[in-house]
């Protein structure tokens, strides 16, 4: 089954070239079955960008999946219009009194900030209350990732002293686990981060399990059992020139930028890069859908009551 996305969303005809199926709203209705309700929350600055990697991801399901596009109800972004965010995404106020098979939040470049200081901190911490009783299953990314075992597990962010950039090996620590179902045993994931979150700081009796880390790189995968969430602290989700995009952009900055490791072939910027996480990236976002479908209520309604 395809995606349910707006039409005009650029991500539609991008996705549409690529061979994946979208569903128009007319079509959707047509179909005599529940699609799955997925919430994105999405927090980057390039919001485009975030939209296309992602929506590519769910709509590889064999399941309808309809796409619901969220923002902080008060923040104004920077990098992206007022057409297309008053056009595509909706206020989490105004979403806040429905239920969501999974909800996804992105992360975002404030992740130097402490916490409190993130001008919708507030907000996002009733965000992730929210989930617990209106989402049956949650997916947070980097920052966001950070900022929600924080909030309900307590576990600080550390500043590293420089960016942990690059594409570094990881090791798959349960293979058993549903959501590593076809995990290769060692796997590489992009990484871009000023910060980290540690596994000596993940405590006991949380119902917290590591699925997937890097002896170079540190923590990545972490399965939030109590909370229903899974929490991603790097991209799998980035395309193929997601970090050469980002290596040029920071070259431009005061701080400027090193080039990102294990990633142009040879060390050379001028070679393209190849992506050797894409499968991945399918196969864990389609386990998620996947454990997502087999344990929601059939009935919207009951997400969050049990």
């Amino acid at each position: 089954m395809p995606i349910k996305i707006p039409d005009d969303l650029p991500a539609s005809r991008v996705l549409e070239q690529e061979g994946v199926m979208v569903m128009s709203e007319a079509d959707a209705v047509r179909q005599d079955i529940r699609p799955l309700r997925i919430g994105l929350l999405n927090l980057m600055p390039n919001k485009i960008n975030t939209e296309t990697q992602l929506a590519r991801l769910i709509g590889a399901t064999p399941l309808q999946v309809e796409l619901t596009l969220v923002r902080i109800s008060n923040h104004v972004p920077r990098n992206t219009s007022a057409d297309h965010m008053a056009t595509f995404y909706r206020p989490w106020e105004d979403v806040r009194t429905e239920r969501f098979d999974g909800f996804i939040i992105t992360g975002a470049p404030v992740e130097r900030m402490p916490f409190e200081e993130v001008t919708y901190w507030d907000e996002l911490r009733q965000v992730f209350d929210w989930t617990q009783t209106h989402v049956h299953r949650g997916f947070n990314i980097c920052w966001a990732a950070q900022a929600a075992v924080y909030h309900f597990h307590g576990m600080p962010k550390y500043e590293l002293p420089e960016k942990r950039f690059g594409l570094y090996r990881h090791r798959n620590l349960a293979p058993t686990s549903p959501f590593m179902r076809g995990f290769s045993d060692d796997i590489a994931v992009p990484v871009s981060r000023w910060t980290e979150v540690r596994r000596a700081d993940v405590p006991e009796g949380h119902g917290l399990e590591v699925l997937l880390d890097s002896p170079d790189a540190g923590l990545c995968l972490l399965r939030d059992g109590e909370r229903r969430a899974l929490q991603m602290f790097n991209h799998l989700e980035y395309d193929t020139t997601t970090l050469a995009d980002e290596y040029r952009r920071d070259l431009e900055t005061p701080e400027g930028s090193r080039l990102p490791r294990h990633y142009f072939p040879g060390d050379d910027p001028d070679l393209p890069p190849v992506n050797i996480w894409r499968s991945h990236a399918h196969l864990l976002f389609g386990n998620w859908i996947n454990e997502m479908y087999q344990t929601t209520p059939f009935e919207v309604g009951d997400i969050g009551r049990s």
